[in-house]
């Protein structure tokens, strides 16, 4: 079985760019306030679901390794 990632998004920082459903759509939608959300809080790890965190433009996007809560995106300094 592979790697596991807690998806979380801060709706106090998520500016509903859109930005993370278009790289992700399978990760990601945008609700009726143009806020985003997962569509799963857990899933397998994956690259677009990285790249969603990677390119939101207010770094609203959190993901950690399930189970172990260690720091996949942004990456711990």
């Amino acid at each position: 079985m592979g790697d596991r990632w807690q998806v979380t998004v801060d709706r106090g920082v998520c500016i509903g760019s859109g930005m993370c459903a278009a790289a992700a759509p399978d990760g990601f939608r945008l609700d009726t306030a143009r806020q985003s959300h997962p569509v799963a809080p857990e899933t397998d790890a994956d690259e677009r679901i990285l790249a969603a965190a990677e390119g939101c433009p207010v770094e609203a996007i959190t993901l950690t390794s399930a189970g172990s809560d260690e720091a996949v995106f942004p990456p711990e300094e």
